[in-house]
């Protein structure tokens, strides 16, 4: 069975020696597997079938049609996770032709993955005439209006530009022409060829070598995909548009994607937002022999709006990251060097480009000479939770140089004054404060106000979590007075602060995550800092967190005898 190996190994044998064919989905409905019988039957190799859509590119009426989404007995199958059976649906062979199969739909759990469908068919009737596609001027209201509600939740339910656009291109691709083009537009009014999309055989291939920079957008010319670069109107087109003296770079660049792609007719719409043109969509079609009409271009002008809206929100949100990130990288600072101890840092953004966190670091030299170490997280993942994080950080290292107090109180103060100064409703941070003694020891003092426990790993690898001196978060009661701890730093030890980031996991305890952090730092603690933060953030963040972590260790130099 294709598309399986390891611990499946035993579950492929047992459905290839099935004699029906079989296939296996994940919880969005893409193929991972099939079994051999399943290639034989659809005509198609399993390096075909893996990792596309099984709806896409399988499932038709009786037509030859593609089937919509929400009367798809086997999609309903898989989305609500119980057993269906049937005798009355079509799948589109490699060749093009129709095959009609009885079938079963299963969840199956083989610890692969979660919510995984095993669909098994076989023919219920004799394969024989090709599919066919209605084209999109014939579709009926219903099916337009289905498209359309589609197209809506699609879009609006990603804020990443390029996979927003992919499904696009998923939607009008092969069900209303063979070739889709995105042309996009961005700040500095650049245009970019972001995608030329073709049909091949049930899949969506892009020709990367038609992508990528484009001319400008003339202003004056009367040429199709320039006016709708402009904004100003939708355009049926065909190679014989362009097959005159160009008027610009942009009529070279469409007579040479005519000439690649055979595209006989394309109808081009722009992409408009409430105040910018964002770009345009082009559909083609070359192998498809119908012409595109006005009602063609009024269902694509429908849902040219849908991707604009959700475009445009998508760059907002991207927006706001980035100046969110920049915000805070710039106040992340330099770290203070030191001939007894090294110091290194990391920042990591959350995965999700809508999470921006509040995580920072902070180390600087007091006025006595000591070094304080701060690592806090502000509540929230938005720009006002980075805002947030700058005004704390400002204020904590106001009251740290001017005032020689114990951590506890500098935090005490911090807290009073946060509440009525920095726009942050809940905050966690450890500050600490790190100084040789007279008998030259490096001790360390210092408070924890609802913070995740520093970590101290000794040269040996002994390690253990700094749990005392721990009180409640910033923000919750201010007037309450706040504990300090202390310990020494043995010669070659080395003390992780982290945040939350780094330990956290939907559907696991924080006792797990703590106890994973302190296992990959022991097995660390030999390697040189800069190699050991690198490596623990690797290894210790759960793959599934969407938080933004920040980290900050600190080495003491080996002893003289070391």
């Amino acid at each position: 069975m294709a598309g399986l190996g390891g611990a499946q190994g035993a579950v492929a044998r047992a459905l290839d020696a099935l004699g029906a064919g079989a296939y296996l989905a994940d919880e969005r409905g893409s193929i991972v597997a099939v079994n051999a019988r399943g290639e034989e039957l659809l005509g198609r190799p399993a390096s075909g079938l893996i990792g596309g859509d099984a709806h896409d590119l399988l499932h038709r009426n009786s037509r030859g049609e593609p089937m919509q989404r929400a009367q798809c007995r086997i999609r309903k199958s898989m989305l609500v996770g119980r057993t269906e059976q049937g005798a009355d649906e079509w799948f589109e062979r490699g060749d093009g032709t129709l095959l009609p199969v009885a079938w079963l739909a299963t969840p199956c759990d083989i610890g692969m993955r979660p919510s995984a469908t095993l669909v098994l068919f076989h023919p219920a009737g004799r394969a024989g005439r090709p599919a066919r596609r209605k084209p999109s001027g014939q579709l009926s209201e219903l099916e337009r209006l289905a498209l359309l509600a589609e197209t809506t939740t699609l879009l609006t339910s990603t804020l990443d530009i390029d996979e927003a656009l992919r499904r696009l291109i998923g939607l009008v691709v092969p069900r209303l022409a063979d070739w889709a083009v995105i042309d996009l537009i961005d700040e500095q009014d650049d245009v970019w060829r972001f995608a030329v999309a073709h049909a091949e055989g049930g899949t969506v291939v892009f020709r990367e070598d038609l992508q990528g920079p484009m001319p400008p957008v003339p202003q004056e010319s009367s040429m199709p995909l320039s006016r709708a670069l402009r904004g100003v109107a939708s355009s049926l087109a065909g190679p014989q548009n362009y097959q005159g003296p160009p008027d610009s770079g942009v009529a070279v660049e469409q007579r040479r994607l005519f000439k690649a792609t055979g595209m006989h007719a394309a109808v081009m719409v722009p992409l408009r937002s409430l105040h910018d043109v964002l770009g345009a969509l082009t559909l083609g079609r070359a192998d498809q022999p119908e012409q595109f009409t006005a009602t063609d271009t009024a269902l694509l002008e429908d849902i040219a709006r849908r991707a604009s809206l959700a475009l445009e929100n998508a760059r907002l949100y991207q927006r706001q990251r980035k100046i969110a990130e920049t915000m805070q990288r710039h106040l992340l600072p330099k770290l203070p060097r030191a001939t007894d101890h090294g110091m290194a840092a990391r920042y990591l953004p959350a995965p999700d480009a809508s999470q921006v966190g509040g995580d920072w670091y902070d180390a600087f030299t007091l006025t006595d000479g000591a070094t304080a170490l701060v690592i806090g997280d502000v509540v929230g993942h938005d720009l006002d939770a980075a805002a947030g994080m700058a005004q704390l950080r400002s204020m904590l290292r106001a009251y740290a140089l001017s005032q020689m107090k114990p951590p506890s109180k500098i935090v005490e103060w911090l807290d009073q004054a946060a509440s009525d100064i920095a726009e942050v409703s809940m905050a966690t941070l450890v500050f600490a404060r790190m100084a040789q003694s007279d008998a030259g020891r490096c001790e360390l003092s210092w408070t924890n106000a609802g913070h995740p426990p520093p970590l101290l790993i000794t040269r040996e690898g002994v390690a253990r979590y700094l749990t005392e001196g721990h009180g409640v978060l910033l923000g919750v009661a201010p007037d309450q007075v706040r504990p300090d701890a202390t310990a020494e730093l043995p010669p070659g030890s080395t003390l992780l602060l982290y945040t939350d980031g780094l330990i956290e996991s939907p559907g696991h305890g924080l006792d797990e995550g703590l106890s994973r952090l302190l296992r990959h730092a022991v097995s660390l603690v030999h390697r040189p800092l800069e190699s050991f933060m690198d490596q623990l953030l690797a290894r210790a963040r759960p793959p599934d967190n969407d938080d933004d972590v920040a980290l900050l260790a600190v080495r003491r130099a080996p002893g003289p005898s070391s």
